[in-house]
């Protein structure tokens, strides 16, 4: 194995690691915290972290407020909406289903770009993809089963899922050629994100946090690991490994978030979520061959 393959690897495991646990890390915060409350305390310190990033590297924020204005819808749809969804998902299902059904991200990406004609005809292939994940996601909140899985929670998480693929689009027309680099934009973005989550704050009614190490622990974890220091992982493993190889995190994370869901929370994993992880997961392969 080359210096550059076993770089490429550690990243791909600790870049799966840190948003593989983002999901036990809101399981862990929701004990003491609202959604609302996960939602702006990560958002605030992911961007803390990445603008010492760039403060460090003397790198500068844009004035742009055109630029600024699309920094502001991507934190919605890409931020703000996934984020505050998951989390509200979390109060109704584990954390290993909610990490499951965001491995549908890259399928609604797909599916909206065709909507949109935002991309040509899609191949069959890339329709047995789609096919594939609506089937898998199915089999992981079995909506003809009452009691298994909790739909409005898991209804969540998918939207939190379809946001990221808005967000993926939005991004890809009018952020992805700017002159700046990722690590700015990203700075950007969860800044502006942090405004707009933390300026509705007071119209949460949960109160003060009570003190509790657990949860205040996975929330500065959820915020500095999860929401800062992953993106200039993410980063790190495009320029190793290429977009390609990096995307082998997608097929990682929600194998990362059942297995501490079920070692750290002792979740349980019904036999047919397992199996609709891998349809869907199979799905992302086909639409990617496609």
């Amino acid at each position: 194995m080359t210096g550059t393959s076993a770089r490429g690897t550690l990243l791909i495991g600790a870049l799966a690691l840190a948003w593989g646990s983002n999901f036990l890390w809101i399981k862990v915060a929701l004990a003491v915290f609202s959604p609302l409350q996960i939602t702006a305390g990560r958002m605030v310190l992911g961007g803390v972290v990445l603008l010492a990033i760039i403060v460090v590297r003397r790198e500068k924020l844009p004035w742009d407020r055109r630029l600024w204005g699309h920094l502001f819808v991507a934190a919605l749809v890409g931020n703000a909406v996934p984020y505050l969804s998951f989390a509200l998902g979390e109060t109704r299902v584990d954390s290993g289903i909610a990490g499951a059904l965001n491995a549908t991200t890259p399928l609604w990406t797909l599916g909206l770009s065709y909507v949109f004609r935002l991309a040509g005809r899609l191949t069959a292939l890339q329709v047995a993809g789609l096919a594939l994940g609506f089937a898998g996601s199915l089999m992981i909140f079995t909506p003809w089963d009452a009691g298994a899985v909790d739909i409005v929670g898991a209804a969540f998480c998918l939207l939190a899922a379809l946001s990221y693929g808005v967000s993926y689009l939005y991004m890809s027309r009018y952020l992805a050629n700017e002159d700046m680099s990722p690590t700015v934009l990203s700075t950007g973005q969860l800044l502006a994100a942090s405004v707009l989550t933390v300026a509705c704050l007071p119209f949460d009614s949960s109160g003060v946090p009570a003190w509790s190490v657990g949860p205040w622990l996975a929330l500065v974890v959820l915020g500095v690991a999860g929401s800062g220091l992953a993106y200039v992982l993410n980063y790190a493993l495009i320029r190793t490994e290429g977009a390609v190889g990096a995307s082998v995190v997608t097929y990682l994370i929600p194998v990362t978030s059942l297995g501490l869901g079920f070692l750290v929370l002792r979740e349980g994993v019904p036999l047919l979520s397992l199996l609709g992880v891998a349809v869907i997961l199979v799905g992302v392969w086909a639409s990617r061959r496609g």
